[in-house]
This record gives structure tokens, sequence and C-alpha cells, in this order.
């Protein structure tokens, strides 16, 4: 049965608007009452996986005039950053959840029993009921600011421990632009994102080891005028007490560094139709 519940949620700039969409596709941490009992209560009591209070950390976009767009429901249920067939995004041998996971990304069974895991039926009902959804409002979204302006920009913020054997041995550096080896973007705006990147205090890496999930490799479109990229985070940038709690004064020091990134990509959205 579907439930009456929005998968995500919509914050409106509280300034004049720009041509950026803000995408925030695993922060959610809730699970639909019909299956949250077949998952294991000790983990999704605080799902690990979770790109956790990114909401919160970019909270100040709507006032630079920032449309946002976050999930309400938590990647276990539906991973809106997969491709709806669940074909892998990468092949190089790291551990890759699937669109409706089984595991957590330290290899361990998040639910109850085998025979919860979800059958077809079940993963086409999430795709209906969670993902569709979700992909549609920013299709939507995209199409109403490119009625407005002459680029649009799509930023897909995530984060991840610092730490996760499963996916390489060494710790990840502290921010990782990706746009799938400059598919999804302009060589210009990723140029001039990379600078204002660079010219921090923090480590950077471009397309290594993430060059973009499947919101930014099926929604950028340069030729279009549509650029999208993804920024990957550590979560002790701006988390502490081993990555769980929120830390208000890490969390102000990146988001000077976002403030500046996301400034320079409101430059190529100035220009309306």
């Amino acid at each position: 049965m579907k439930e009456n519940c929005i998968p995500y949620t919509i914050v409106l700039p509280s300034s004049k608007k720009t041509g950026i969409l803000l995408s925030i596709p695993h922060c959610g941490t809730d699970f639909p009452t019909s299956i949250r009992q077949q998952f294991k209560s000790e983990l999704i009591e605080h799902p690990d996986d979770t790109d956790s209070f990114l909401e919160k950390l970019y909270d100040f976009a709507t006032q630079m005039g920032i449309t946002i767009i976050y999930s309400n429901y938590s990647r276990w249920v539906i991973d809106l950053n997969r491709s709806p067939r669940n074909h892998s995004l990468y092949n190089d041998g790291r551990i890759i959840t699937s669109l409706c996971p089984t595991t957590n990304f330290l290899g361990e069974n998040i639910y109850n029993d085998k025979k919860f895991e979800p059958s077809k039926d079940e993963i086409k009902r999430r795709l209906s009921d969670y993902y569709i959804p979700y992909h549609t409002k920013l299709d939507e979204i995209l199409k109403e600011l490119k009625k407005e302006f002459k680029t649009v920009v799509l930023w897909d913020a995530h984060s991840i421990r610092r730490n996760v054997k499963t996916i390489q041995s060494n710790p990840f550096p502290d921010l990782i632009l990706g746009n799938n080896f400059q598919e999804t973007a302009s060589e210009e705006i990723i140029s001039n994102v990379l600078n204002v990147l660079q010219k921090s205090e923090y480590d950077v890496h471009h397309n290594t080891p993430f060059k973009g999930g499947y919101i930014t490799r099926s929604k950028g479109n340069p030729t279009n005028n549509i650029h999208a990229l993804q920024l990957e985070m550590c979560k002790d940038l701006y988390m502490s007490k081993n990555e769980t709690k929120f830390d208000t004064n890490k969390a102000e020091k990146i988001r000077k560094t976002l403030k500046n990134t996301l400034s320079t990509l409101i430059n190529f959205t100035d220009e309306r139709i």
C-alpha cells in the first residue's frame, strides 16, 4: 500500500533566486512504517551510511538564492543516487551497495531476516513511491530554472566517513569533486570550481575516488547549459565524536569554502533569459 508521505523536502530561496539547485539525496533517516520493522532496530536508529546533517550544513544556501531538495527517507529504503536499473557505477572491485541495499558499506546485513530483503515487486514499489518522485521533482525544478536562466547548475552534496576500508584502503581526501571526467559540466565551470576549492586549506581530489553518481551523470547536460557537479566531503570536516555529532565550530569553517564555491557558480547563472 502506498504511504501518504512525500519522500523529499524542498526549501525555497529566501533571497533573489539563482539558477542553482542543491540536491542532498542521502541525508534522510526516516523509514516507512510499513517496512520499518523489517530492518535491524539497532542499525536504523543511526543508519551509518547516511550523509548526516548535510541539510543543516548547507542551510545557508537559501540565503544565497539557492533552491534545496533533500531526501526524507534513508538510502537503505532506496538509494536515490543509483541507477534505477541497478547498474553498477564503478567496476574497480570496491563494495557498491545496490539500489535497495541489503547490507551497509561494511557488508553487514541490515534486515532482520533474508525473507525481508526486497523482492523485484517490492523494489518496483519503492521506485514508484520514493525514487521516481525525487527524480521527477529534480527534473521539474531544473526545467523551471532553465526557463528563467541561461545557465543552470545542479550541485549534488554528499559526505562519507574518513575511512571506509571496503571502498578503499587509504583514508579519503577532504573534498572530492565529481563530474564523470568532465562529461556533466563545462570545462569552464569545472575549472572555476576547482580553483576555489584548491585555494582552500583542504585536500581536494578530482573524479577520484568518486566521479559522481547517477544524479550527476543523468542530470548534467552541458550542451543544453544544464551543468551537474557532485561534491563528496569527509564527515570529520563538520562532525565530531567519531563522526556522529554535528560540530558547529567545524561546520562554520567548511561553510566558508562552500559559500565561496557556490558564489562562483552563482556568477555563471546570473544571466537571465
